[in-house]
């Protein structure tokens, strides 16, 4: 029998390879070459001798810079492989694809819950927002009213949720602060998840109920209320008013039925957290195959996290169906290198310790994998932090690249479903968006089988293609979408993630 291989090398132009199990001293490493020492699964071993300052070469790209001589068979990572400034060729919409649709009749479907104005969910929420965290814990008291056996009548509400967060105040009117934190909010309030919304204010707030609702458009009726504590009398009055509101919209939240949709109306928010060396080969390529599939099938992705796309940005550009959006891309990648020089911090100082400790060693290798996340097809638009796409196909959306508050603009912006590929091992849930975890190894599936909807691991061990892995996930998001559990769901996680972005001082 021929034995089990130990690493991978990705692209024949790489000088590394990735360890597939855990390697000692002279095990075979590949192209002839034996390791030199322990080397752990998921981490980088030395194919040839690379000399002081010469590149890093994996998915044939430059993910980073000998500190050392290294020796074919030597692990690869910090103590020896660091950061340098690289030159990218943006080369503006070089690697434009024609579009291959499927025809409108041949789309896949899922059962979904359309709105009166077109849109289609895949949850029915009732959710309780806030302006501020000074009027949070209101909040969770009104929503807490609906726990048990509160919405036995209403079998078709998935449920009452409070969506609170730290933010609203302490914020100068002149940042970004309050108009991000406003659009989360709006879009989470007319959110196709959201059958109807409350918004609570406390009344003396920078972020101001009123100027919320002119800012945002928003239009109170049998959908949408909105009180200030100040005004209803305090704490318990509040709390007693809002559960009236409440109660009074559950009827016409409940008035709804599932329907055979297209998969043009999902929006899947492409996300990643506790990233490790397979991330960029198995779950995350994968997750690149299923995006390919909903665009084709005339849906809606959206690849965010902007620090985690630095030194990988030119592969987006040159997808960019215009030159704007590619240079709108750019300005993005650049408006946070001033932010974090402007802060005395690096945007190498991402990837975290547990990246590192399951084998990313720079940003540049980090982002490189993350960005396969994004499959293969042409770049529709670049969009601001919770800006409401407006364009199918697929997208980039800027946000941080922590992620409870990149998803939370994702969903502000309309993502309807999200898949989110861990190898550390996430339980990242965001209602009223169920949330798919995708496995990048199979140990972490097997040690977290409960919080892990798809083991992609199977890429790497059973030699499952990139393109079934695609396909499977893309099969389970229509199934998820049309009401099944995710394993997050299943677990009640989902209440706490609702983290808008704030960029400014808190004054």
């Amino acid at each position: 029998m021929t034995p089990p291989r130990l690493t991978l090398r990705l692209h024949p132009a790489d000088n590394v390879a990735v360890a597939v199990a855990d390697l000692i001293p002279g095990a075979p490493a590949g192209e002839g070459v034996v390791a030199r020492q322990v080397i752990a699964k998921g981490h980088k071993v030395a194919l040839v001798a690379i000399a002081a300052e010469a590149p890093i070469i994996k998915y044939s790209q430059i993910i980073g810079f000998a500190t050392q001589p290294i020796a074919a068979g030597e692990h690869v990572h910090t103590h020896n492989c660091a950061m340098r400034d690289v030159e990218r060729d943006y080369a503006f919409g070089s690697d434009l694809r024609a579009p291959a649709p499927v025809p409108e009749a041949e789309r896949a479907t899922f059962q979904g819950i359309r709105r009166a104005d077109g849109r289609v969910g895949t949850r029915n929420y009732v959710a309780v927002l806030t302006t501020v965290n000074c009027s949070a814990s209101v909040a969770r008291m009104i929503a807490e009213q609906f726990r048990g056996d509160a919405l036995a009548g209403f079998p078709n509400v998935d449920g009452v949720i409070a969506l609170t967060h730290g933010a609203g105040c302490g914020a100068d009117h002149q940042t970004d602060d309050v108009p991000m934190i406003r659009r989360a909010i709006a879009g989470y309030a007319r959110h196709p998840n959201v059958a109807a919304a409350l918004i609570v204010g406390l009344g003396c707030e920078v972020n101001q109920l009123g100027g919320l609702v002119v800012a945002e458009d928003l239009r109170e009726g049998d959908r949408l209320r909105t009180m200030n504590i100040q005004e209803t009398g305090g704490t318990r009055a509040t709390v007693a008013e809002g559960a009236a509101r409440v109660r009074a919209m559950l009827p016409m939240a409940n008035d709804v039925t599932r329907t055979t949709e297209s998969a043009s109306h999902l929006t899947l928010a492409l996300q990643c957290g506790g990233s490790d060396g397979f991330s960029g080969i198995s779950a995350n390529p994968s997750l690149g195959a299923a995006a390919d599939l909903l665009v084709a099938h005339g849906g809606t992705a959206i690849l965010s996290e902007t620090p985690e796309i630095y030194g990988a940005e030119h592969l987006l550009t040159r997808r960019a169906v215009t030159r704007a959006i590619g240079e709108a891309l750019v300005e993005r990648v650049r408006w946070w290198q001033g932010y974090t020089a402007a802060r005395g911090a690096r945007l190498n100082g991402n990837p975290s310790p547990g990246n590192k400790a399951g084998g990313l060693t720079t940003i540049l290798e980090k982002s490189l994998g993350a960005a396969a996340k994004g499959g293969t097809t042409n770049l529709m638009g670049v969009f601001h932090y919770a800006e409401p796409i407006t364009t199918k196909g697929f997208v980039f959306m800027d946000s941080p690249g922590y992620d409870p508050c990149s998803v939370t603009g994702q969903v502000a912006s309309g993502a309807t479903v999200v898949c989110f590929t861990t190898g550390r091992g996430s339980v990242f849930g965001c209602k009223p968006v169920p949330s798919l975890k995708l496995a990048t190894n199979s140990d972490v599936y097997r040690r977290m089988t409960e919080d892990m909807d798809i083991n992609c691991g199977a890429v790497i061990d059973d030699g499952v293609s990139v393109a079934a892995m695609g396909r499977r996930i893309f099969e389970r998001v229509l199934a998820v979408a049309s009401g099944e559990r995710s394993k997050s769901e299943a677990l009640g996680i989902g209440d706490a993630e609702f983290v808008p972005w704030q960029v400014g001082a808190t004054l």
